[in-house]
This record gives structure tokens, sequence and C-alpha cells, in this order.
């Protein structure tokens, strides 16, 4: 747990750092993407190759879907609240 709050605490750094450098900051946003990518592509290919979880899909049913998404429509609702408390302000007080 401390590697990961170090590493953390690491990347706020340097984000801070190179904050004014457009470029650095186009590829770190690409990265970012990339990474999310990988980490989907992996956890897939993790789920695919094991056949406790392959043997369980059908017992899962209808529960997993709604608790499925309730937990995506939930995660949509507030991160759109979110942007618009944030960033709401903003956009009434520039014009």
């Amino acid at each position: 747990m401390l590697e990961i709050l170090a590493i953390m605490a690491a990347g706020i750094l340097i984000g801070r750092l190179t904050k004014s450098r457009k470029a650095f900051l186009a590829l770190i946003d690409k990265l970012i993407i990339v990474s999310i990518f990988l980490l989907l592509f992996f956890l897939g290919a993790g789920i695919g190759s094991d056949d406790e979880i392959l043997k369980g899909l059908d017992t899962l049913g209808l529960n997993a879907l709604i608790i499925a998404s309730g937990a995506v429509a939930g995660s949509l609702v507030a991160a759109w609240a979110l942007w618009k408390w944030l960033f709401a302000n903003k956009s009434t007080t520039s014009s």
C-alpha cells in the first residue's frame, strides 16, 4: 500500500512540475488511454482463462446484470454531477 501512495505522490509531483508543457500532457493523455485499454484487455484475458469464472457465468444471471448496471449508472450520474458542480460556475462566470 505504501508503494501505491509513493507512486501516486510522485505522479502528482511530476504533474505539477510539468503542467505548463502541452506536448508532455498530450503524451500523458495518450499513455493513460493505452494503459486503460491494456488493463481491460488483460482483465478479459484473465477472466477468459479462469474456468471457475466461466462455469459460474450462467448462475450469476439477472442479479449480476442488475448490480453491474446499477454500478455503471451510479458512476455516470455521480461523474455528471461532479462535472456540473466543478465546471458549471466557471462557464457562467466567464461569459
